[in-house]
């Protein structure tokens, strides 16, 4: 499905000085909402992550989403209000888009919604974080994802990942380029426009706040709110643990999901000002499974000739990426930081990830449809 072109682009905002504050004459009211589908075993911890903030929420809601299973026994007995979707084909963006049209009529526009994943849990300070960030050039706050513990070598493959991901959100000054669905808390003024954009035409999508023909619904929204003038920030002390996946099968999915997610998006909004950098790093993505592949084709061609030389130049320029993964991976431990500087096991990642890329390239091209999967 291809989203309709918008006729002229929405006109940009003025900037202003990032540290001014939002007017308002009391702090804004927070409603958090925690989407969920047979979340029975995660949704307990979760709800008490909230409770220990240090600016804590006025008000929890869980959006039971077709669940089976104690979900929302569950919520209801840790201290949250249920609502349970209604007639909902549209997974997790459509149990949002429901639970957002019901609630946001209370709210003023400098009030706050945080969109949770049911199997995440926030740092303490995430959303005293979040509000100070929260300046007026800011339309929305997302999260620092860290892998929880357990998972094997495939789990700590993902929490290297994951640290080195955070790593480079620090070195660009807290700029997110996604709104992480696992936490991410937008002002109430920033969702009113991101709907009204999409009814008037300036972005496709539907005609609710989350968009219904993406399936990665949290870029698609951060690419929304950027069109609309705003910056997404992941500052210092927005942390969150989540869910890693724990097998092949649940990786492969997940990831295809979030690479076909993200280059149908990029196809659905074109080249702008503010997808180029996104368009870019795919560039970049395409490149780099280009080079791996011939590389692998050059040893293995140097291997079938005999004994491959080692020169003390390409011995100094193997430990320079020994160097580079080991230190990138301090954050995730000092056995992570091993792991990482074996080469070999985290080549075999790379190998794997390139292999979605790939895969989710040759489905475009062949006008696949990909179907949301639960993982």
């Amino acid at each position: 499905m291809r989203w309709p072109r918008p006729g002229r682009r929405p006109a940009p905002r003025a900037r202003h000085d990032r540290t001014a504050a939002v007017p308002r004459a009391a702090a804004p009211h927070i409603l958090a909402l925690l989407p969920a589908h047979n979340e029975a075993e995660r949704i307990a911890a979760a709800i008490a992550a909230l409770h220990r903030q240090e600016r804590p929420p006025h008000r929890i809601v869980v959006v039971a989403d077709n669940c089976t299973d104690a979900t929302a026994a569950t919520a209801r007995a840790n201290g949250a209000t249920v609502i349970e979707s209604r007639d909902n084909r549209h997974k997790k963006a459509g149990a949002l888009n429901q639970a957002l049209g019901r609630f946001l009529t209370a709210l003023d526009d400098t009030d706050m919604v945080l969109v949770q994943d049911a199997d995440t849990m926030l740092q303490p300070s995430f959303l005293a974080s979040a509000l100070a960030a929260m300046d007026t050039t800011v339309g929305a706050v997302g999260g620092i994802f860290y892998g929880e513990k357990g998972g094997g070598l495939l789990g700590a493959l993902q929490r290297i990942e994951f640290h080195r991901y955070a790593r480079e959100i620090a070195r660009r000054e807290s700029r997110a380029d996604v709104l992480t669905g696992t936490a991410t808390l937008f002002r109430v003024a920033t969702l009113r426009e991101v709907r009204r954009a999409r009814l008037d035409g300036l972005i496709g999508g539907g005609a609710s706040y989350y968009s219904l023909a993406s399936l990665t619904e949290d870029d698609e929204i951060t690419k929304a709110v950027k069109t609309l003038g705003y910056r997404t920030v992941s500052p210092p002390g927005c942390g969150v643990v989540t869910e890693v996946m724990i097998s092949l099968p649940k990786l492969w999915h997940q990831r295809l999901r979030w690479q076909r997610g993200a280059l149908e998006n990029l196809r659905d909004y074109g080249w702008t000002r503010v997808t180029a950098p996104y368009f870019l790093r795919q560039g970049f993505m395409g490149l780099s499974v280009l080079f791996l592949a011939l590389y692998l084709v050059f040893t293995g061609w140097m291997l079938a000739r005999g004994k491959p030389e080692f020169t003390p130049f390409w011995i100094a320029v193997g430990l320079v990426f020994v160097v580079e993964k080991a230190v990138t991976a301090r954050g995730a431990g000092w056995k992570s930081q091993v792991l990482a500087g074996t080469l070999a096991v985290e080549l075999a990642y790379d190998m794997f990830q390139h292999a979605v890329y790939i895969r989710s390239l040759w489905d475009m091209a062949r006008r696949r449809e990909e179907h949301w999967r639960a993982t």
